[in-house]
């Protein structure tokens, strides 16, 4: 079985599959400026774009792990976006931890691991 990998840099790759496993890199906001809420919208909806990209869709996550700046300033507020997001689906599988992020205006990162529809 051979990886494919989607969206290519010199450094990573933000998607790799291995036959119907899809594998997302930490996914981030692009804007950094935004809160928490903001950071949190925006880094939904690039795994939305990911996952789409890579064939399949966030019902099909098998598991998210969160990884948050200020676990406790900032989860009640992941919370609320988060369930928005995933209010048409099942519960989907996930850890949340507090860690320290490579860029101090980084609040939230997720990775996601997702099976291929088919």
């Amino acid at each position: 079985m051979s990886v494919q990998r989607l969206h290519v840099s010199q450094r990573f790759s933000e998607i790799a599959i291995a036959g119907n496993l899809v594998h997302l890199a930490g996914q981030l906001a692009t804007d950094l400026d935004l809160d928490i809420k903001g950071q949190t919208q925006q880094t939904l909806d690039i795994i939305d774009q990911f996952l789409a990209d890579a064939g399949t869709d966030k019902s099909q996550i098998m598991s998210v792990t969160i990884y948050l700046k200020d676990i406790e300033k900032d989860y009640v507020t992941f919370n609320e976006v988060w369930d928005a997001w995933v209010s048409d689906i099942q519960a989907l599988p996930r850890t949340c931890v507090e860690a320290k992020l490579y860029d101090p205006r980084v609040l939230v990162e997720l990775t996601v691991v997702a099976v291929k529809t088919e």
